[in-house]
């Protein structure tokens, strides 16, 4: 099976190796007919520290890093 990328926006490098990645979907409500947004954080391992707040980057599904990074940074 593939492995999932996603595309977002970083909220916070404060972690060491960790950033938090800010994903946002849209689609149209199957009742309303109105564009939703929703969003999602995902917590993405970044070996380097190269990524700072406000910077956009696709992060990809890998094995667990620690308890809560399941994603690592892929590029910007």
């Amino acid at each position: 099976m593939p492995k999932r990328i996603l595309s977002g926006t970083v909220t916070s490098d404060a972690n060491e190796q960790t950033v938090t990645v800010l994903v946002e979907r849209r689609f149209k409500h199957p009742l309303l007919h109105k564009t939703v947004r929703k969003s999602k954080k995902y917590r993405a391992h970044d070996e380097k520290n190269a990524f700072k707040v406000g910077d956009s980057v696709r992060i990809i599904e890998c094995a667990p890093k620690s308890k809560t990074k399941r994603w690592e940074v892929l590029e910007a």
